[in-house]
């Protein structure tokens, strides 16, 4: 092991400045975001759609078994933000005045990739912050399972056994202990990935300094961003709650707005275009 190894983990890496907003700005960034999807309509919409038809796939397969369901859900809802991807790219591409087409989301997935660099900040980064997202979700599904399995009095196996038993038992105790650990757990996966997929698509940082970052945005910002999480869940709720529908709209309202969010929250001019280190040299 390299004798620095332990002061550099110790070591803080260069970390873009974050600036404050006032609490009302997650409004703000929606406002933006509805601007987004009505310049770039079809593409924006296409997000939505496409993620409707993988959450049917996700009902169909498991509507008969709760918690296979509700992990595979849960996975996807909490790798949102790698899926937007390509909307963080749209509203960038607006920004600049530049074409929304086909081939920019193309380029979005496959161009980063197309470069081979591994090192700080390079092509492997998005890779690993996807997996770091789904290791988590696993861990919200075991975690919960446990604690349902555990203090529920009657056996859970369907989305009928939940919605009985849990949510809609008379006390409600079980159900609001259940959303309290659900809301401790989401807490720093928040805290973690709020700009760090935008930052990462925009910049070239690495997975470390892009969560860092994050971290920075929620403690300088902490009215703005409880409000922005509580503005996520209940959009996502009434996505899931219209039997997906309402997804068609909500997922590409959240990656705009996301991306107006790192806008707004995060000065990364000091570090080097992702757009320009993936281009060939001369």
């Amino acid at each position: 092991m390299p004798a620095c190894l332990p002061a550099c983990l110790l070591t803080p890496p260069p970390l873009a400045p974050v600036r404050q907003v006032h609490w009302t700005q997650p409004f703000v960034w929606l406002g933006r975001a509805f601007q987004d999807i009505a310049n770039a309509a079809l593409i924006s919409l296409a997000h939505g759609l496409i993620l409707i038809l993988i959450g049917a796939a996700i009902w169909g397969v498991g509507h008969n078994r709760f918690w296979l369901m509700a992990g595979a859900l849960s996975g996807f809802l909490v790798m949102g933000p790698i899926v937007a991807t390509s909307l963080y790219a749209i509203s960038r591409a607006l920004e600049r005045g530049e074409a929304t087409d086909i081939g920019l989301i193309r380029s979005t997935w496959t161009q980063w990739q197309s470069c081979h660099a591994t090192g700080r900040g390079g092509y492997w980064c998005m890779v690993k912050f996807g997996a770091l997202l789904a290791l988590a979700a696993t861990g919200w599904v075991v975690v919960s399972a446990s604690f349902i399995t555990v203090m529920s009095p009657v056996p859970v196996h369907t989305l009928q056994d939940f919605i009985h038993h849990i949510v809609l038992a008379k006390d409600g105790e079980l159900f609001v202990e259940w959303m309290a650990l659900g809301s401790f757990l989401a807490a720093p996966i928040f805290a973690s990935s709020v700009v760090a997929l935008p930052l990462m698509l925009d910049r070239r940082v690495t997975v470390r300094q892009a969560v860092l970052t994050s971290w920075s945005v929620v403690l300088a910002n902490p009215g703005p961003m409880a409000l922005w999480a509580v503005l996520i869940v209940m959009l996502t709720l009434l996505g899931l709650g219209s039997y997906l529908l309402g997804l068609v709209i909500v997922m590409p309202l959240l990656g705009h707005a996301s991306w107006h969010a790192y806008r707004d929250l995060v000065d990364a001019s000091a570090f080097p275009s992702r757009e320009e280190a993936m281009k060939p040299a001369d």
